[in-house]
């Protein structure tokens, strides 16, 4: 068998499976199964909420006929792992959201419409935060998914909002999932699991049938086990689409092509303003040796400014709940999901207020009322207003670096490894809400971002580091990011306890 192709099938790359199956060694049927048994396996984690095993066997077997025709794509036969934020056909969809209990979708979200076209299987759908609100898939309706990595007695967040895709990828129970990113929710859960994702350039991936959050800041984008996988992935995802006013209009280039490992002469732009007061040292040691890595493989490494970072925290925490609190709007109980029971003499408020405080958890309630209160009319110009004007700020800082001839942005993804489940209970919701510090810059301004996982810390959980790109540049961040991958030599997985 072919190289990276020791243990189950369910452990292999995407691109490992795609040459065993162009090669015969495996069929689609058979590696969609070594899934399928790790994943009824692996109910402690908590990381697929609805199992989708009859679609998934079908799906395989059409994948297989279209591998022996020999003109099959490269993701044909994967199993994947969808976000529940997804829309899919005939699949329940509920963002893990008791408001969105029992519907299920006459469409499919142009994502997965072309996942599927490609000839991916679907094994089912992944715990995530409610309407992807949160950083440690503990809002979720099906209760937290577990971080597979476990040091001691503690279950540990997968992070969020994708903890369930996080969670699916680092215990082998799919070759690759779908996340979304608002603040941090593809590269924050990597992290957290010593996965891969990139969020792509805003407008890069189609919004459409995807429950939204924050409409200008939501993008979808692939989560795997390689750099590689990731080009794959992204390349099936990636695509003008109509149906989405936001989307571009741009070819999508051969991302995997682009991994040439040479970025010779390239300049890693690395911010002062991330060196924040109280970074762990163990992170801060991490991200000195991610610039030596990309010293060593011949780029240039140049320290720059971003002075309007600092302000990009609490601008997101204005801008994201505003735009939640108008999308979040068309959940009241009328035309699908969940209605509240009404007494006698309830009219059609009474139903909205009791739908609403029923389906909708606490976080999202707070989301839902910070950004109302942001969006009224006496605090509009106080708060909206300020921080669109912050956010443009912040974009141009960004442009500037590019201006100058940065190529890349190195930069730390979170302040901590992942935190137990329940600990972040006590503290204060701004203290939460600090988790996506280093993360929400790439959202306000647009930018691609990817997560590599770089080691392991002092406790023994994984540790990764960002990369943001040029927009519309992905295939030279993930070659910048293939580099690091390399450099770092992260093979880690964590010890079956599930």
């Amino acid at each position: 068998m072919s190289m990276g192709m020791t243990g189950s099938a369910n452990t292999w790359t995407i691109a490992a499976a795609r040459d065993a199956l162009r090669k015969g060694e495996i069929s689609a049927v058979d590696l969609t199964m070594s899934c399928l048994t790790a994943i009824d396996a692996s109910d402690a984690l908590n990381a697929f909420v609805h199992k989708t095993p009859e679609l998934a066997l079908d799906q395989a077997r059409a994948a297989d006929a279209r591998i022996a025709s020999g003109n099959a794509p490269d993701l044909c036969g994967i199993p994947l792992g969808i976000k529940d934020v997804f829309c899919t056909k005939g699949v329940p969809s509920q963002a893990a959201s008791n408001i969105l209990k029992g519907f299920v979708p006459e469409y499919e979200s142009t994502v997965t419409a072309k996942l599927f076209g490609a000839g991916a299987v679907m094994l089912g759908k992944l715990n995530m935060d409610e309407f992807a609100m949160g950083s440690a898939t503990e809002s979720s309706c099906y209760g937290p998914a577990v971080n597979p990595w476990k040091v001691d007695d503690v279950l540990r967040t997968p992070g969020g909002s994708s903890g369930g895709s996080a969670a699916a990828v680092a215990a082998d129970l799919c070759l690759g999932a779908t996340g979304t990113d608002t603040g941090g929710s593809i590269r924050q859960p990597a992290a957290f699991t010593g996965t891969v994702g990139i969020k792509p350039t805003y407008g890069r991936v189609s919004r459409w049938g995807i429950v939204a959050y924050a409409s200008s800041l939501d993008q979808a984008g692939p989560m795997g086990k390689s750099v590689r996988d990731l080009a794959i992935m992204l390349g099936a995802m990636a695509g003008h689409d109509a149906k989405d006013s936001t989307s571009a209009d741009l070819a999508v280039p051969d991302f995997e092509a682009a991994l040439t490992g040479d970025i010779r002469g390239k300049k890693i732009g690395i911010p002062a303003e991330y060196r924040i007061e109280g970074i762990p040292a163990e992170i801060d040691a991490l991200w000195a040796q991610g610039r030596e890595m990309l010293r060593d493989a011949g780029a240039e490494i140049v320290d720059i400014s971003l002075p309007h970072a600092k302000y990009a925290l609490p601008a997101y925490y204005v801008i994201a709940p505003a735009e939640a609190s108008s999308n979040l709007a068309r959940y009241d109980g009328v035309r699908y999901g969940h209605r509240a029971a009404l007494a006698a003499g309830d009219g059609i408020t009474d139903m909205y207020e009791k739908t609403r405080a029923e389906g909708f958890g606490p976080e999202t309630q707070r989301r839902i009322m910070v950004g109302t209160y942001v969006l009224s009319a006496g605090f509009y110009d106080a708060y909206y207003n300020r921080a669109r004007k912050v956010r443009a700020l912040i974009k141009r800082d960004f442009e500037q670096a590019f201006a100058a001839g940065i190529d890349a942005i190195l930069a730390p993804i979170t302040p901590t490894s992942a935190f137990g489940l329940g600990e972040m209970d006590k503290a204060s919701p701004v203290e939460v809400y600090l988790n996506d510090v280093f993360t929400v810059t790439a959202n306000l301004a647009g930018l691609p971002g990817v997560a590599v996982p770089m080691g392991l810390d002092s406790k023994g959980l994984p540790m990764g580091l960002q990369l943001l790109g040029r927009p519309w540049d992905e295939a030279g961040l993930l070659n910048h990011a293939y580099v690091l991958e390399r450099a770092a030599g992260f093979v880690a997985k964590p010890d079956k306890w599930w």
